[in-house]
């Protein structure tokens, strides 16, 4: 038996009145946004291997400043040494050509007074210029004394320790922020792609019953390829918003360093007051202060100051104290000719270098002035950023009214549709043209409501003010 039109249109109409109530009787998840946000921003901190980076920067920069320091400290050594040498250059001392003469002279003169010759005959001396085998071995101290490079390089190590701390504190509030626009992304997709699939099974009935009412010759061609129109936009649509679920969990998992398809939790919208009493200044002056970008670029400019004054003493006088302590010979005795110990007080004071010194403190005083100009350029960027963090809050605070309003006025449409299809005096492209746009007043409510969490969080990048729950604080040890 072939339905009739009204049949067919009474039923299109029950199917979209039951899709309608499933949607509206849908239950939000138990768990709360801000909840999830939280476990995710601890592990995203425990995890992410961007900050796992940060942390061995930040060690290695202790590590650096330790080894400032103890060039404070005397430095202990021991050095043995022991040669055996053969062949080489011999020194010669003609002792014979220069006293034999004189000798014989000498024994002559004995002789003529009748006395025996008292002076032989000496031969020429040659001594090897390196002994067969020697060792020296002694123990060195040095301790400097006067060495203003010392301290200055010290405070420039200690300074670029803290930009390393700050950087990550700055990588910390970033990663917050990356956490929870990726997950409100993704619970954002997820919404969409429920409603999309919400009208699938009407869809697909339309298009079944349209394609029989179109094969007993009661609708136009028309009509029917309308039906398969919307269905293959439905389908596309539904392919496209499950990609998007795909890519918005994979990036998640990314954030948190675990495998890009492992499971989410699901979770409802927290409510967020969207009005903020603090004014634009307000909000800016609490971004200069407490930005980690900022405090970074402040650290390095003391940094560079101090290698400037680090760059000045090495040209200047200094004074260290050298005590070596040992035994010296061919073998090894320790004998009272043997041993030795010798203490000095050594004077460097580099007077001339052909203008090197000078070169040195000008391009430590150019890395200083570039890094002035840097937080100057900085702190007008952060400023902007809570400029446009506060602008895009408000507006979305504003679409959020017109969202509620316009999902309101949609299903009052769809109600009133809903009475007119009861008394028959509705069709059914206009029933679901009613409830197409009570589902898209209802995405774009979705939306708005992730994308006020969005540009909570922003705002709360842009001026460094972010609660950080008590499970997700950065790591002890990661402030200055």
């Amino acid at each position: 038996m072939t339905p009739t039109r009204a049949q067919t249109a009474a039923l299109l109409v029950m199917l979209a009145g039951l899709a309608g109530s499933a949607l509206a009787a849908e239950q939000p998840p138990s768990l709360r946004f801000d909840a999830v946000v939280s476990q995710y921003i601890g592990i995203a901190l425990d995890s992410n291997l961007a900050l796992r980076t940060q942390d061995i920067e930040v060690q290695r920069s202790v590590a650096a400043l330790e080894a400032a320091k103890a060039r404070y400290f005397p430095e202990l050594s021991v050095n043995a040494r022991y040669t055996v040498a053969q062949g080489g250059r011999d020194i010669e001392f003609p002792v014979g050509q220069l006293l034999n003469p004189a000798y014989q002279t000498l024994n002559e003169l004995l002789v003529a007074q009748g006395q025996a010759p008292r002076f032989g005959p000496l031969t020429d001396q040659r001594f090897p210029f390196q002994r067969p085998s020697e060792q020296d071995s002694r123990i060195t101290l040095r301790q400097p004394l006067y060495q203003p490079a010392i301290p200055a390089a010290v405070s420039a190590q200690r300074e670029l320790l803290g930009s390393q701390q700050y950087a990550r504190i700055a990588l910390a509030h970033q990663l917050r922020r990356d956490v929870i626009l990726a997950y409100a992304g993704y619970l954002k997709a997820m919404r969409a792609a429920e409603i999309v699939a919400s009208g699938g099974t009407l869809l697909q009935e339309n298009l079944r019953v349209t394609d029989s009412l179109y094969r007993n010759g009661r609708l136009t061609q028309d009509q029917l390829l309308r039906a398969q129109a919307e269905r293959l936009a439905a389908t596309q649509q539904q392919r496209e918003a499950q990609g998007a679920v795909s890519l918005a969990r994979s990036y998640v998992n990314f954030l948190l360093n675990r495998p890009l398809d492992s499971a989410l939790h699901d979770a409802w919208p927290t409510p967020v007051d969207p009005t903020h009493h603090d004014t634009l200044d307000a909000l800016r002056a609490d971004a200069l202060a407490q930005r980690g970008e900022l405090s970074q670029l402040d650290a390095l400019g003391r940094a560079a100051e101090a290698q400037i004054r680090a760059t000045q003493a090495a040209g200047g006088p200094q004074l260290a104290l050298g005590v070596d302590a040992g035994i010296q010979g061919e073998h090894y005795r320790a004998g009272s000719g043997e041993q030795f110990i010798a203490a000095s007080l050594v004077l460097s004071w580099k007077l001339f270098d052909g203008g090197a010194h000078r070169a040195a403190v000008a391009e430590s005083r150019s890395a200083a002035r570039s890094l002035a100009l840097r937080r100057q350029q900085a702190a007008q960027q952060v400023q902007l950023e809570v400029q446009q963090a506060l602008d895009r809050l408000e507006t979305t605070r504003e679409s959020l009214a017109t969202g509620i309003a316009r999902e309101q006025a949609a299903s009052a449409a769809l109600r009133i549709a809903s009475r007119k299809r009861d008394e028959a005096a509705l069709t059914q492209v206009e029933f679901l043209d009613a409830r197409n746009a009570q589902i898209a007043a209802a995405l774009n409510l979705n939306l708005l409501r992730f994308s006020l969490l969005e540009r909570s969080a922003e705002l709360d990048y842009a001026t460094g003010t972010a609660d950080w729950p008590a499970s997700a604080r950065p790591a002890q040890g990661s402030t200055p």
